[in-house]
């Protein structure tokens, strides 16, 4: 068979991938984008975007920068598509302590942080919220699934797409890179938690975490706003929502368990007492790859550069991903420099 020289093969076409991949042929680099089309953790994301995270409410790293790249991004992929795929709506975040109201107090007196909160504090008395509520900002949700759906198809359509297991022994190095016919300029590996198999990559310290969501309808409307109270809630339609979800570190598989069901229920009904859901319950669980530093693992392998990685976005992939690919881009094409806090030498002691 003859070999086919291409620019760039991705391997993974979950959000990071994906986005990549887009990005490159926007850019007329030819790519295939590989995929065992099994397990994909950003299928069943919910897709948060949420610039103040965290008991101490602080701002995530960059959204000033982050926020408006990714907001614009999906509007791209909108008008490409003739599809929605980002969801603006506002946040209301549970005050759960006399301390967590101290804390919000101070953000909303900061300048910085007030694009994202509200001055607010609020009451609602359908929720039980005894501290009050903060609406937070520039919020939404990206709707994971079916823009990786869309993509998928664009892929498929200008033969850019490879349903196929990925065996690290038939990616040769020797010579000239290749895997199977293909004789890509760079490899560059999406692959979420998997990458901990990876023989370049594995030595990053990657934090992989277990997540649970439960997609459910409730037999009366339920608030049109997302909610935040540890856990969180995102209302799909009148009826519908989602929330999640758990955090594991330990049962790091995709099973679904029925202690995950019953502390996020349980969560719920405790601020929304009055909340009766219909029996039928879907139930999922991933693996998201986060990081020990929580931020991107980025760069080239320091002994085989042709090799590079793109992961560790962790739950904030839908911020962060449609900057840090633009960046990836650049390097590729213009070498320019990658960011410190995400390029993976700041661990290369860890790869000798």
């Amino acid at each position: 068979m003859d070999s086919m020289e291409i620019d760039y093969l991705i391997i993974g076409q979950g959000l990071a991938g994906s986005l990549l991949a887009w990005e490159l042929i926007q850019r007329q680099k030819k790519i295939i984008i590989v995929d065992n089309a099994k397990e994909n953790a950003s299928l069943m994301a919910a897709g948060l975007i949420n610039p103040v995270t965290g008991m101490r409410w602080v701002k995530s790293e960059n959204v000033d920068l982050l926020l408006p790249v990714a907001l614009a991004y999906y509007q791209k992929l909108a008008r490409h598509f003739q599809q929605q795929f980002y969801v603006e709506k506002t946040l209301r975040r549970v005050i759960s302590t006399e301390k967590d109201l101290a804390a919000a107090k101070k953000r909303q007196q900061q300048i910085a942080y007030q694009p994202y909160l509200s001055q607010n504090i609020g009451v609602d008395s359908t929720l039980y919220a005894p501290w009050g509520l903060i609406n937070q900002k520039q919020t939404g949700y990206l709707l994971c699934k079916p823009l990786l759906t869309a993509l998928k198809n664009y892929f498929i359509a200008h033969q850019a797409y490879i349903k196929a297991e990925i065996n690290y022994q038939d990616i040769h190095l020797s010579q000239q890179l290749h895997w199977k016919k293909w004789r890509p300029k760079h490899i560059i590996f999406c692959e979420g938690h998997h990458a901990t198999h990876n023989p370049w990559f594995s030595w990053l310290p990657f934090q992989p975490v277990k997540g649970e969501i439960i997609t459910a309808t409730a037999t009366q409307a339920i608030p049109q706003t997302i909610l935040n109270y540890g856990h969180w809630f995102i209302p799909l339609s009148t009826y519908q929502f989602r929330t999640g979800a758990t955090f594991d570190r330990i049962q790091l598989d995709t099973q679904i368990s029925t202690a995950a069901k019953e502390t996020l229920l349980t969560s719920l009904k405790k601020v929304m007492p009055t909340l009766s859901i219909n029996p039928e319950i879907r139930q999922e669980a991933g693996i998201r790859p986060t990081t020990l530093d929580k931020q991107p693992f980025i760069g080239h392998h320091p002994k085989h550069p042709e090799l590079i990685i793109f992961n560790g976005f962790g739950a904030k992939g839908s911020l962060q991903i449609p900057w840090y690919c633009q960046c990836l881009a650049n390097n590729l094409m213009y070498n320019q420099a990658i960011p410190e806090n995400s390029h993976i030498m700041r661990y290369a002691s860890l790869s000798l």
